[in-house]
């Protein structure tokens, strides 16, 4: 799964109070219109106040007579059966087994390429390095003929955290007049933050632009990059001093009256020497990755089970087997709280210093499911950003709205939209997956999508999920596409439309 999440908080800047879809917004979900139905009584008075709007309690503390009157409402065999039942079960007991039954793993348009093996990013946020690099691999194994592969999650994970202290640094220097105790300083500081695991499409695309990628068997795991939060506790620590350090710095260079172009250079100079321990801390732990700049040799079979050796740089690597598909493709969001039809971005947001900015261009869940499906049946796999975390089952890979019986034994219904989840901070994206099926109806229309995860093949079906439309709709926040498979209009954005640049904390700045 992704990274820790921060408190989101929405930009005032783009857009006020949002009870309802903003202007430029429509309500374009059945699912959505269904909550609304469902949740009437949450804006009247709720049941359990009575007839009469007086309170119980005049002070607002909590008495017994409210406890009487709220024991009344639990009268009933249900109530009863579900007090017996529930404290020595599970709450994920209360699974619907039709729900089970109905979403079995198969699917009308699948992938004809089968990647393997099922990957495991173990324990650690680096899903969206998994997802991106599960994405590049039918590239890889389709080129090169393999049966079975994978590309080196460490060797990305490891020069995305040295760039992240570095990223990190930069803003320390750049921010330096801002109190400690800022939003923005407290933001970038905070665990959720500072030298995450999880990242963005972008974000890996940046990676792959500098430092190319490489086979797994030539840089692989260690014990701190299949469990990182040892390695990540070390090195928030050393940052955040590093971090001090150039803030200190940086106000007495300005006390002294130096030009600014002096104060960078100096200031960087002492960065690049701090950033010394960051890398020596990094290599004793993940251990030295090849250069993006050095020849390394591939020896591997492929499906014939004939041997082969292939020689180059990572980027030579990333050039041969993968090519330009990676920076030619973009993010497509839905994002209910914003204007469709829009480009946006995250305020400090990234990883590689004056890379490729993160870029969302935000429309309607139709457009996201209708370029599923087209790239699906072109033999295309689909990275995508979820909540995760959000009426699961783990154990048997399944994804459903309606998994959970909530209503039968506590009498209540979940009734918050997609829009009001992300703005009171009960969803955002928390993990990257990879769409490699989907089951179509008689009318073309989207039933459940096939999901490649990356928990292992103990987990799920053997390692696959299985995500009915209607979840899509709700916990789906993100695909990322070709250029040449999206809605020419979407395209056609992101050369004209001026980026409208959410805060730093915004929910969509999620590192899945």
């Amino acid at each position: 799964m992704g990274a820790t999440l921060s408190k989101p908080a929405t930009s005032t800047t783009i857009r006020g109070p949002a009870a309802s879809p903003p202007a430029g917004a429509t309500q374009d979900s059945s699912q959505e219109t269904a909550f609304n139905e469902k949740r009437s009584h949450i804006d009247g008075v709720h049941p359990c106040a009575g007839p009469s709007s007086k309170p119980m309690s005049a002070n607002g503390s909590l008495t017994l007579d409210n406890m009487s009157a709220w024991e009344s409402t639990a009268s009933g065999p249900v109530h009863t059966l579900a007090r017996t039942m529930l404290p020595n079960s599970p709450i994920t007991s209360l699974q619907r087994r039709q729900v089970l039954i109905d979403d079995i793993h198969v699917y009308n348009t699948d992938i004809q390429f089968k990647t393997s093996p099922i990957a495991n990013q173990r324990s650690t946020g680096r899903c969206w390095l998994f997802a991106s690099t599960n994405v590049l691999r039918y590239n890889v194994m389709k080129r090169a003929g393999l049966s079975e592969f994978q590309l080196s999650q460490p060797y990305l994970f490891f020069y995305d955290k040295l760039n992240k202290a570095n990223y990190y640094l930069e803003l320390m220097m750049e921010n330096s007049d801002l109190p400690l105790n800022s939003r923005l300083i407290s933001h970038l500081s905070s665990s959720a933050a500072l030298l995450a695991d999880g990242g963005q499409w972008d974000m890996a695309v940046n990676l792959f632009e500098n430092y190319g990628c490489v086979p797994h068997v030539v840089y692989t795991e260690t014990v701190h990059s299949v469990n990182s939060a040892p390695l990540n506790n070390l090195l928030q620590k050393k940052v955040r001093e590093h971090g001090m350090v150039l803030r200190k710095l940086s106000r007495q260079l300005r006390a002294q009256n130096i030009a600014e172009d002096e104060q960078l250079t100096t200031l960087r100079s002492k960065k690049e020497a701090l950033m010394a321990e960051t890398y020596r801390m990094m290599t004793a732990m993940l251990g030295v990755p090849p250069r993006p700049d050095t020849s390394f040799d591939w020896n591997y079979y492929d499906k014939d089970n004939k041997a082969h050796k292939w020689s180059g740089t990572p980027l030579e690597f990333y050039a041969t087997f993968v090519g330009k598909q990676p920076s030619e493709s973009f993010s497509m969001i839905h994002d209910p709280r914003n204007p469709f039809s829009k480009v946006y971005t995250v305020d400090k947001l990234g990883n590689i210093w004056g890379g490729r900015p993160i870029t969302y261009v935000n429309t309607e869940m139709e457009n996201l499911k209708m370029t599923v499906v087209k790239m699906l049946q072109a033999g295309q796999p689909v990275f995508f950003g979820c909540d995760i975390f959000q009426q699961e089952d783990k154990t048997l890979g399944v994804l459903d709205v309606d998994l959970f019986d909530y209503d039968t034994p506590f009498g209540i219904s979940l009734n918050l939209t997609k829009a009001e989840r992300v703005e009171i901070g009960e969803s955002s994206m928390t993990h990257a997956m990879v769409i490699t099926g989907v089951h179509l109806d008689d009318n073309g229309r989207p039933l459940k999508y096939r999901l490649e995860n990356a928990w292992g093949e103990n987990i799920g079906f053997k390692g696959w999920f299985c995500m009915t439309d209607s979840w899509f709709e709700q916990y789906a926040f993100q695909i990322v596409v070709p250029k040449s498979f999206a809605p020419k209009e979407l395209v056609k954005l992101l050369d004209e439309e001026e980026r409208i640049v959410l805060p730093a904390w915004d929910p969509m700045g999620a590192l899945a």
